[in-house]
């Protein structure tokens, strides 16, 4: 087995399987395992060719300082490759980004700018037009330029379609891409019109994204609408865009697309991200609508790691109405972790107050139900919690039956809507009972979130 010399050695030359448990109709579905990069995505391809393109033809020298505007991918690309080659690297991102895409990019050297995923090109918020900026401002700044830079599909010309071909012997009747800076569309067409041209080219598109309007009907909208996919969708054409070979276009929902990553993840044991789910159900869709066998290729773009606390996370997606709730008719409609289930983050009344402070972090809650056995005996929240320790922090080895309220107030089930708004008002969780059996608690937030799922 080699020993590398850099961790940059080991972008590309990614492996394929071929999916075994996905109804793919007549056709063999093959995926393409970008997520096997060292950067967990297609794009460190990309962040390696733009920045070694920019030092050949000498726009950058290493201690330059780089400047990017992505949706988290080409950023993480970007970041593995400065920090090998000693550059500093500012990105802008927008506020829609998954928490552990900032969190890696900030860990691997990166500085952050979050800005506003509600506003279109042309707003000085827009994140490629702020990047633009900082850049222009910033003396001595490279502004790499992802949607306008020709080392984009360059990449994939160099590597990601030679691959393809190889490890499909040579035998590809479609792909299915997405497209965000459009480096991986454009540059797969232009390779497979020279090394396959009767490969045909097929677009995953989210929904709210004008490019499937534009491949479908031939209609460049001025309007596009929002999307929770990340990575993938345009508000416009990217200057280094060919949609020239593109056949055909699905637009993808964003529950479809969830749904699927997760239905990948359940079928083949491959851990998707979002943008994988959009590529997979269009593949899917595809493979379905033909009637005779094809060899039909499509790309986990990057590893369902980066989403654990969005589409593999089960309070995350029922927040957002992408996984459907038995419904009741009364306040249990509002429970996003029902006691029953076992969903409920509770706390004994002999467990300590270091327990309840922990548990309340770990979980990101600010109260928890007081149980002994199934009986409901108190609330501990934050407030109890600073007001037994703030004068001598050892009584953090108290019990919480010290510090906690046992004089409840609690809502039946049956009640309205309208009866949690007093209990609000008065900076309390509701505790909703069914005679007195505990069924759960009600904070602002599920409010919050049962009224927008309504509005869906």
């Amino acid at each position: 087995m080699t020993v590398h010399q850099s961790v940059l050695e080991l972008i590309g030359r990614t492996p394929m399987v071929r999916a075994q448990r996905l109804d793919t109709g007549p056709c063999e579905l093959f995926l393409k395992l970008e997520s096997a990069n060292p950067g967990g995505s297609i794009k460190d391809r990309i962040g390696l060719s733009m920045i070694e393109g920019a030092e050949k033809d000498g726009r950058i020298r290493p201690g330059d300082i780089l400047v990017e505007g992505t949706a988290g991918n080409t950023g993480l690309g970007l970041a593995l490759v400065a920090q090998q080659k000693g550059y500093r690297l500012i990105l802008v991102v927008p506020d829609k980004m998954s928490r552990e895409k900032i969190f890696n990019l900030k860990a691997m050297g990166a500085e952050v700018v979050l800005t506003r995923s509600d506003v279109a090109k042309g707003h000085p918020e827009y994140y490629q037009d702020m990047a633009e900026r900082i850049a222009r401002e910033t003396p001595g700044a490279y502004f790499i330029n992802q949607f306008g830079n020709p080392d984009n599909p360059a990449a994939h010309i160099a590597t990601t379609g030679p691959e393809i071909l190889e490890q499909m012997d040579g035998r590809v009747d479609a792909i299915v891409v997405g497209c965000g800076s459009s480096g991986t569309l454009s540059g797969l067409s232009k390779f497979f019109a020279g090394h396959s041209p009767q490969t045909e080219l097929i677009l995953a598109d989210p929904v709210g994204s004008i490019l499937a309007q534009y491949i479908n009907e031939g209609t460049l909208s001025t309007k596009s609408a929002s999307w929770m996919v990340e990575g993938i969708g345009e508000d416009f054409l990217p200057s280094i865009s060919d949609f020239s070979r593109v056949k055909k276009a699905y637009a993808i929902s964003d529950k479809e697309s969830f749904l699927t990553a997760r239905e990948l993840l359940a079928k083949e044991g491959i851990l998707g991200g979002s943008s994988t789910g959009t590529l997979v159900a269009a593949a899917l869709r595809y493979c379905r609508e033909q009637t005779a066998p094809k060899r039909v290729a499509t790309l986990v773009c990057d590893t369902g790691n980066k989403y654990l606390s969005k589409l593999y996370n089960d309070y995350w997606m029922l927040d957002n109405g992408f996984l459907e709730r038995e419904q009741h008719g009364d306040l249990r409609d509002l429970l996003l972790r029902p006691f029953a289930q076992r969903d409920t983050v509770v706390i004994g009344p002999n467990e300590l107050l270091i327990t309840a402070y922990t548990r309340m972090k770990l979980y990101d809650v600010s109260q928890l139900p007081v149980m002994d056995g199934h009986k409901l005996v108190g609330i501990v929240d934050e407030s109890d919690v600073l007001m037994h320790v703030h004068a001598d922090e050892t009584r953090f080895r108290d019990q919480v039956s010290t510090a906690m309220m046992t004089s409840l107030q609690k809502l039946q089930v049956g009640e309205t809507i309208e009866a949690l708004l007093p209990v609000f008002e008065r900076g309390h969780v509701a505790i909703v009972v069914d005679g007195e059996q505990f069924l759960g608690l009600i904070t602002r937030i599920d409010l919050l979130n049962y009224l927008r799922r309504k509005v869906n």
